[in-house]
């Protein structure tokens, strides 16, 4: 089965009006992609803080129900090592990028897996180091034993 690590930009499209989301549609499908076990989803902890910043600004009023919701997909988090650690930096040096983006990337390579994200300045920026795509280009995998 694959491995997606999904960003908070897409987390967010889950959560978010969809009339206000680009690539909401992509967004669901590899939310539907992971319920339906044709792909694993993994991420590094910040995820929740991430989300929960922007939905506090954004939905103040729905954020703790919103919250709720997607901590209710027991979404698997990834152990903290030397080996992801290692990648992070080195992502943030070599490529100019934040750490927290570096954070979901460096999951990625560490699970031989695929970083997916609506923010395409940070493919530009980094996906020569592979293991990533924008989110408008990500693929639905077939069958449940990919």
């Amino acid at each position: 089965m694959i491995v997606i690590v999904p960003d908070a930009s897409v987390l967010l499209k889950w959560a978010l009006p969809a009339d206000d989301e680009p690539d909401f549609n992509a967004a669901i499908a590899l939310r539907n992609a992971a319920l339906e076990r044709r792909a694993l989803l993994k991420l590094p902890s910040l995820w929740l803080y991430e989300v929960g910043n922007t939905l506090a600004r954004r939905l103040p009023d729905q954020c703790k129900e919103l919250l709720e919701v997607l901590i209710a997909f027991e979404l698997e988090e990834s152990v903290f090592t030397d080996e992801w650690l290692d990648h992070a930096l080195a992502l943030t040096e070599a490529y100019g990028v934040t750490f927290y983006d570096a954070a979901y990337h460096a999951v990625a390579m560490v699970e031989k897996g695929l970083f997916v994200t609506a923010d395409g300045k940070y493919v530009q920026k980094a996906g020569n180091a592979g293991s990533v795509v924008v989110l408008r280009d990500w693929r639905i995998p077939f069958g449940k034993n990919n």
